[in-house]
């Protein structure tokens, strides 16, 4: 079977407004910064492939926005609507069809020029559900409450994800809310959606970042040591969001389990070195962590306890200090994917984990985890 790699990621700083920076300029910086890393000039390039969407963006054809600052001229270029991963996932299926061997996957996004809560209300179903007024933030606390009832996971256990996580954004350069906070801060903060306070929630961001994928045959022509694709799935569960049952994610059990088989792990606890998981509020991290057999069922909140997830724990989770701390929403998992990649590679900097030598990228689209694509990520 063929193989793929990721040889090169370019990531800008996340912020809560870019200002002086359109969408084209946001993309051109993540371009050139991945094209530099790869060692690589956009001539290397074979398609493009551009992750957006037109309710971010409030527009139509919202590709068309960075196609030339993503060096889309001449070039065949596709659009994906979701998270980076999914953009990426239709890369490296671009690079594997034998049609190209490289392949640059962008993803934007500026929550800055969004109304949020309108742009989620339209996920749900137009005719039934969409008319109660809810958004991802209310759909995301009936999800909340639904996980803490069944698992007996505690607030302050949630809490800790928050205080994790914008700690670790402390060594992350590019992250937007880099802060020394504590449970009590956590749990003392707004409430916005019962059991959701704000410092539970990620913040409002703008953000661009870019990938370059490359076929087996050519990867290390760009660079010696490539960073190997070593499994990837992604699956879905029911659109209705009353059709789920909100404290468990089916689709993202099934994708962990084709992801793990494809890459040869068995026992992902201890093959897994480092995680990067799509944390937009404090409950999903343990939560994703117990659907994908990370943790035993109802446990994620006492391995939090133990330090088990910090940089130097068990199995480093969100060391860049995750969505939490800086969440450009349509760009999201090509980050997460970057801060794997240079974990992997030995340059992450301050939060660096000893001996990454394979990490799982995980991305998520849809109401309350509707759809999840996972990724394993390794040096050989």
């Amino acid at each position: 079977m063929d193989r793929a790699a990721i040889v090169g990621v370019g990531t800008v700083k996340i912020e809560k407004r870019k200002v002086r920076e359109t969408f084209a300029d946001m993309a051109w910086q993540a371009v050139n910064g991945a094209l530099e890393d790869a060692g690589m000039t956009i001539d290397d390039i074979d398609n493009v492939v551009t992750t957006s969407s037109d309710f971010w963006d409030g527009r139509t054809i919202s590709c068309m926005a960075v196609g030339d600052a993503s060096g889309a001229a001449h070039k065949n270029v596709s659009c994906v609507e979701g998270d980076g991963t999914y953009g990426a996932f239709y890369g490296m299926a671009r690079c594997l069809s034998g049609s190209y061997k490289t392949t640059l996957v962008t993803g934007h996004s500026k929550g800055s020029e969004s109304v949020s809560s309108l742009i989620t209300n339209c996920a749900f179903d137009p005719i039934y559900e969409r008319m109660l007024g809810m958004d991802m933030i209310t759909a995301c606390a009936m999800q909340a409450n639904a996980y803490l009832h069944r698992t007996k996971t505690t607030r302050e256990q949630t809490a800790m994800v928050s205080v994790k996580n914008h700690g670790n954004a402390l060594k992350n350069p590019h992250a937007q809310l880099p802060m020394d906070i504590t449970v009590k801060d956590v749990l003392d903060s707004e409430m916005i959606a019962d059991p959701l306070r704000k410092l539970d929630c990620s913040p409002v961001s703008d953000g661009c970042a870019a990938v370059v994928i490359a076929h087996e045959s050519v990867a290390k022509k760009f660079r010696k040591k490539p960073v190997w694709i070593r499994g990837v799935s992604l699956c879905a569960d029911s659109f209705f969001f009353g059709d789920r049952d909100l404290s468990r994610a089916r689709s993202l059990t099934e994708a962990a389990k084709k992801a793990f088989a494809m890459a040869g792990i068995k026992d992902p606890r201890t093959e897994i070195d480092v995680a990067e998981i799509h944390d937009a509020f404090t409950y999903q991290e343990l939560m994703w962590l117990e659907e994908m057999g990370l943790a035993d069922e109802s446990s994620a909140g006492r391995h939090l306890e133990k330090g088990e997830y910090n940089i130097d724990g068990r199995l480093p989770v969100n060391p860049s200090g995750g969505l939490l701390s800086g969440h450009p929403v349509i760009a999201a998992g090509l980050y997460s994917m970057a801060a794997v990649v240079r974990q992997i590679r030995g340059e992450a900097g301050g939060f660096q984990v000893k001996k990454a030598r394979t990490g799982l990228v995980h991305g998520v689209n849809g109401l309350g985890g509707q759809s999840h694509c996972v990724w394993l990520l390794g040096d050989r």
